[in-house]
């Protein structure tokens, strides 16, 4: 089955030019509030979905194990390095249309700054649902077409799309914003109920970002955040959700799949191979490698 197209991330220096020399402190403070208000302190297992190069990473310290997901290894290995080898990570290369995870294995999961990347954004819960146990914990993070600088670009006549309609607006290739109710009934058919919702990044202006100390405007944010049950008009969204209906529990011995035929794998570094399929998986520098050839 072909799968929808991936936004791929090999050989960029995101982290480095966007997030260390891009001006984004703000964003990423202001992130790590939100983080901290829906996550759990701790848990077992989290999979942390289009992890890139491991910015977040550190802030799940509760979790006994994280697995990085991400389907450029490059960003993978810059996370290796930033993070080191400790046995608390494991970094799996991987499409998100096919998590290579056993099914129920993991209590959490995050997924921030990569929906907005997603083709078929129903089809890639779906997988993480899967993936997770009954009751766990999922934060997504989402890129909002309903926020106040579109909202008045509209009424001005300055672009033409819509930003109260309910379908996703491609603004770039594999670049997408979504509408909030849109969004909230994706995680419902998919098997998420919606707990909490916060709204985030609301003085992502660039004057306002040199007027204002980094430490007020990030105060200013955290108490604007909390309005997000409320309304959703700032260009950025979290929600706290938690898997509802049965997932079988993974068996203690169970953590891979093969993302071919969704059969079992046992963790033999430096292949793991599929014994119903034959369909075979390298580990190389720490990192496993499922991501699938094209035709």
């Amino acid at each position: 089955m072909e799968t929808p197209p991936v936004c791929n991330y090999e050989g960029s220096d995101y982290q480095t030019s966007f997030w260390e020399e891009g001006g984004r402190a703000y964003e990423d403070a202001v992130e790590e509030v939100a983080l901290r208000r829906l996550l759990p302190p701790g848990g077992k297992r989290l999979v942390e979905l289009g992890a890139g190069a491991g910015r977040n990473t550190p802030r799940y310290q509760g979790f006994e194990q994280v697995t990085l997901v991400d389907f450029s290894r490059t960003q993978l290995e810059q996370a290796r390095q930033r993070l080191g080898e400790s046995p608390r990570y494991r970094y799996v290369a991987a499409d998100v249309y096919r998590l290579p995870f056993a099914p129920g294995l993991f209590d959490a999961a995050t997924m921030i700054r990569t929906l907005h990347h997603m083709a078929e954004p129903r089809l890639a819960l779906e997988q993480v649902r899967r993936v997770l146990q009954s009751r766990a914990v999922f934060v997504l993070e989402y890129a909002n077409k309903q926020n106040l600088k579109a909202i008045l670009r509209y009424a001005l006549r300055r672009q033409n799309w819509n930003p109260f309609s309910p379908e996703p607006v491609e603004f770039a290739a594999l670049n997408y914003d979504f509408h909030p109710s849109t969004v909230r009934t994706w995680l419902r058919l998919s098997g998420f109920a919606v707990r909490r919702q916060l709204t985030v990044s609301h003085y992502r202006i660039g004057l306002l970002k040199k007027l204002i100390p980094l430490r007020l405007l990030v105060w200013m944010d955290s108490v604007a955040q909390l309005s997000g049950d409320l309304w959703q008009l700032s260009p950025s969204v979290f929600v706290l959700t938690s898997a509802v209906g049965e997932t079988p529990n993974a068996p203690e011995d169970a953590f891979f799949a093969c993302p071919a035929c969704a059969a079992p794998i046992q963790d033999t570094p430096p292949e793991l191979v599929c014994p119903a399929c034959g369909s075979s998986y390298p580990v190389e520098g720490g990192i496993y490698d499922f991501r699938l050839k094209k035709g």
